[in-house]
């Protein structure tokens, strides 16, 4: 299994199948973090993870022309009190084609807030293709917080292609997801966040994303919904410095009292830098509502089916 003394329980188990899809540890490379310590870590031949020498995080290094592998990273808090800030890079060979699964997942049952901040780096190499997934996840019948603050920083040379899903369901109190992208030539990064909130949370996300080299392209896209009290702000910034394309949307549902703010913006550097950008926020239609309960659902029923649907 691994090389670490701390064994995952129950709990924490649990958090990972929501986090990472995990029922048992995965093939291939991971590094599994519990309450602030390695749990569980395995390498490849072509995969690499090294802890760094003041304990910040950890290197991931995925050799040139790796093909078909994943990496898996999860990390679980289940200690109310618990607040860390780690610092995770990636550096991702020329030619290689990997799955990077992420994620963080909160259980607090405590009176004390209990906070993971994120700094993942990536290193994308020429012509490499990478699909990132990350997903957050909290739960717990404590009155303390559980506050989860991503930050993604993506440095992609020429020809590179990253894909990243991004994924906030459930029980995060408060989050400040930030992800900025520097885009060499060819290179092209396509974003899809998903987002709920409900009771009095609170969630911002914010993107930038640089096309520098001739031919760069970005699709950023957002959908969300936002209940009860809670509040959303959406912002993306895309800078096209050259012959570029981008694109960023903002689809959101907004419920209850909750409030969302959405801020696309578009700089054009070069007169062959074609962007658009999209942004809508609306309450669910009544006919829809109407049609489903025809069907036999409750209006609750019906709400949520309608809620799932958008969000998958």
């Amino acid at each position: 299994m691994g090389q670490f003394d701390q064994k995952i329980d129950a709990i924490q188990m649990r958090i990972l199948e929501e986090v990472a899809g995990l029922h048992e540890v995965p093939e291939g490379a991971y590094n599994i973090r519990a309450n602030g310590k390695t749990a569980e870590r395995s390498t490849t031949a072509n995969i690499d993870i090294v802890s760094k020498e003041d304990g910040s995080g950890i290197d991931i290094k995925i050799r040139p022309f790796t093909k078909h592998e994943s990496v898996h990273i999860p990390v679980v808090l289940s200690e109310s009190g618990l607040t860390e800030t780690v610092y995770n890079d990636f550096y991702i060979g020329e030619g290689s084609d990997v799955v990077i699964v992420a994620g963080c997942g909160i259980h607090n049952c405590g009176d004390q807030k209990s906070e993971h901040d994120g700094i993942h780096r990536f290193f994308v190499g020429k012509n490499a293709k990478v699909k990132y997934v990350e997903k957050h996840y909290g739960e717990g019948d404590g009155k303390g917080q559980r506050i989860l603050n991503p930050v993604t920083e993506v440095t992609m040379e020429e020809g590179s292609y990253m894909e990243m899903e991004m994924v906030q369901i459930k029980g995060v109190d408060s989050t400040k997801r930030t992800t900025v992208a520097d885009l060499d030539k060819n290179a092209k990064l396509i974003v899809r966040e998903r987002l709920l909130t409900h009771g009095s949370q609170d969630a911002e996300s914010s993107f930038v994303v640089n096309l520098n080299g001739e031919d760069a392209s970005a699709d950023v896209v957002s959908r969300s919904v936002a209940k009860e009290h809670s509040h959303q702000k959406f912002v993306s910034q895309i800078n096209g410095n050259t012959r570029c394309a981008g694109h960023t949307e903002c689809d959101a549902i907004i419920m209850d009292d909750a409030k969302i703010v959405a801020v696309p913006e578009l700089t054009a550097n070069d007169v062959d830098a074609a962007l658009i950008h999209e942004a809508a926020i609306g309450k669910i239609a009544g006919e829809q509502i109407i049609k489903l309960m025809t069907l036999g659902l409750t209006e609750e029923e019906a709400e949520a089916q309608i809620v799932n649907g958008f969000l998958k």
